[in-house]
């Protein structure tokens, strides 16, 4: 078998299952994991659904984990983890096993034994897992969910997603941060039944995965503030954040038209500001540059409204040719609004201003 290479892991690939374009979201948790390892000084993780071990063995090689139990629920591919564990298997800081990942975090629970990371990296959709894996989490320890069922969040199978999330989805085009809303905001609900709260720490669109790092709190951070609907207006093209309270009289505040609502799901900012600046500078000193333009690009549209607005709609609907993002977000700015990229979609931009400001700025952007 041929051996690869990701970070300063060596490893086969062999019968398991190995994505090279998820490295992003190994990245971004590697760096994630080792600033936890360095405020706490303790790193015991829990890789659920492990397929070749790459991040198992980065987590040791890079992030520096004092403990890691490796679990995949296929055996046939256990010959393969070992094979790839070998070097940390050798110092007893592993344990590989293949089991169903919900009979693991029971398990956990069950013996009191917490971990500091768990990565739930699978197929589909996390539903299942999402309050199994937090009986197993430690009080401030991460928590890293990954979903790649898109059209279940992004309202085309929207029966589907009330089920699994209980959140019913709307076709629009910010759906894509929409999807990480709804899994934030199922999350938190998960957790709020426990008398927890889950803290964003960085919440990851990219190759249509969702990615989402939470740590663990001691409290519920739910409230109707941050837990609630995002409405859109087909008519107009904009959007207005719903809170319960106001239900029963929702209409678009720009022309008066019913609004199309999906939630409930998270509102709150999808990223620690805080958090993220520590990713940057230890980004910086691993002169990993190409994640610190990720990490910049989230930390600017970390508080920012929970929505965008595609160039290309901006443009449709003002009639216009599809504006140069970045004069278009100057222009913004020089007008006294918020405005930045966003990571979700090369060809948006997140801002404070409605959707008609936008259309005006784009004419006129000087």
């Amino acid at each position: 078998m041929e051996w690869q290479t990701e970070g300063k892991a060596r490893f086969q690939i062999g019968n398991s299952f190995y994505r090279s374009s998820g490295q992003v979201a190994r990245d971004l948790g590697l760096l994630a994991a080792a600033i936890y390892k360095q405020e706490t000084g303790s790193l015991r993780v829990l890789d659920a659904m492990a397929g070749s071990g790459v991040r198992s063995l980065r987590y040791w090689l890079e992030s520096q984990a004092d403990w890691i139990w490796t679990n995949d629920g296929n055996p046939e591919i256990s010959a393969v983890l070992r094979q790839n564990l070998e070097p940390i298997l050798a110092t007893n800081q592993v344990q590989i096993t293949c089991l169903d990942a919900k009979r693991i975090f029971f398990n956990c629970y069950d013996r009191q034994d917490f971990y500091d990371l768990i990565d739930v990296d699978g197929f589909g959709s996390p539903a299942s897992y999402l309050s199994a894996c937090l009986d197993a989490t430690k009080i401030g320890g991460l928590l890293y969910i990954t979903s790649t069922d898109g059209r279940t969040v992004t309202g085309h199978e929207p029966e589907s997603c009330l089920a699994l999330y209980g959140s019913y989805p709307r076709s629009h085009p910010a759906i894509h941060e929409q999807g990480l809303r709804i899994l934030l905001g199922s999350l938190q609900q998960s957790a709020a039944t426990k008398g927890f709260g889950i803290e964003p720490i960085f919440s990851l669109f990219v190759g249509e995965t969702y990615r989402l790092m939470v740590r663990l709190i001691s409290q519920p951070l739910l409230n109707s503030q941050n837990y609630g609907f995002l409405g859109y207006c087909h008519h107009c093209g904009d959007y207005q954040t719903v809170f319960w309270h106001n239900l029963g009289r929702v209409n678009c505040p720009y022309d008066r038209h019913s609004l199309t609502l999906t939630g409930p799901m998270w509102l709150g900012a999808l990223h620690h500001s805080q958090k993220l600046q520590q990713l940057a500078e230890l980004a910086i000193s691993w002169n990993w540059m190409e994640r610190l333009h990720l990490l910049k690009l989230m930390a600017d549209e970390a508080e920012l409204p929970p929505y965008f607005y595609t160039l290309g709609e901006i443009g449709r609907r003002g009639k216009l040719d599809i504006p140069k993002r970045s004069y278009l977000i100057q222009a913004l700015q020089n007008a006294g609004y918020q405005a930045s990229p966003t990571h979700i979609h090369a060809q948006a931009i997140k801002t404070n201003a409605d959707l008609q400001t936008c259309i005006l700025t784009a004419r006129h952007p000087g």
